[in-house]
């Protein structure tokens, strides 16, 4: 692992020989988004689906690099419609129709892997089908933007652009981060901005990309347990996320799902 200087200079930069370790846990995190998919269904709760994700994780060498970080209570994120990130699972049962992301943080081997992936309880309504699918085209829009000699407002105005189009709105107050030995690190990746702007990417980068876009307005605010992020105006909200690493010639996604499941429908 190296460091670079001036603007760059609290940016690792991992050598190729580290990305197994991210490859590795980046697939099992995936793996874990796999495995749940089955048991979101109308009426079960999200502590139940914790529980089975806090299990296969356990059964798999790992451990949850979510369950007891700066307090966060459980082993996943679950946020449901308005609920924008960092939802904390509990007893109430999923009804027909939610949306919602689970969030999955591994460390294996003392690597970090780092995806969330949207899903429903049964059918989804028109609109909200749309703002996954706008939501997972802008993610994968970003991932491609993500290649050495580029600069980071690349990803965020590519991001941003696509959403926008389509008259939805991207999240401010949150953006995606560096990560590999430790969870959250430099450099910040902001899901808008201009091209040609920011640090340039450089191979040996890893962070993830993971905008969250709403329906309505942007803005957000946080419930009273510390956590919750919700839409002010209470409109619907979507977030996908990918780990990736940039190479010399564009970037690996380290969190592409093992069995082909990258958004709802995932079939039974």
């Amino acid at each position: 692992m190296e460091h670079t200087g001036a603007e760059a200079r609290r940016i690792t930069l991992y050598a190729p020989e580290d990305f197994g370790g991210l490859r590795r846990a980046g697939q099992l995190a995936a793996a874990t988004l796999d495995m749940i998919a089955a048991y979101v269904q109308p009426g079960v709760s999200t502590d139940e689906l914790d529980r089975r994700c806090a299990e296969y994780i356990r059964d798999n060498g790992a451990v949850s690099a979510c369950l007891g970080y700066r307090g966060f209570p459980k082993s996943v994120c679950i946020s449901i419609n308005h609920v924008v990130c960092h939802g904390i699972p509990g007893p109430k049962a999923l009804q027909h129709g939610d949306i919602l992301n689970i969030d999955i943080t591994v460390i294996l081997d003392g690597w970090y892997g780092d995806t969330s992936r949207m899903f429903v309880a049964g059918q989804p309504s028109t609109k909200a089908k749309l703002l996954l699918d706008v939501t997972h085209e802008s993610m994968m829009l970003g991932i491609a933007a993500a290649k050495p000699g580029a600069k980071l407002g690349d990803i965020g105005h590519a991001i941003q652009a696509y959403v926008e189009k389509h008259r939805f709105s991207v999240v401010r107050d949150f953006c995606g981060h560096g990560i590999g030995r430790t969870f959250h690190a430099p450099p910040n990746i902001l899901h808008f901005g201009r091209p040609g702007e920011g640090p340039e990417i450089k191979p040996g980068m890893v962070f993830t990309i993971e905008p969250m876009v709403n329906i309505g307005r942007y803005d957000v605010k946080i419930l009273e347990d510390g956590w919750t992020a919700v839409t002010r105006d209470r409109s619907l909200s979507a977030q996908f996320e990918h780990m990736v690493g940039v190479t010399e010639t564009g970037c690996e996604v380290f969190t592409f799902s093992p069995a082909g499941m990258h958004k709802p429908p995932y079939g039974s």
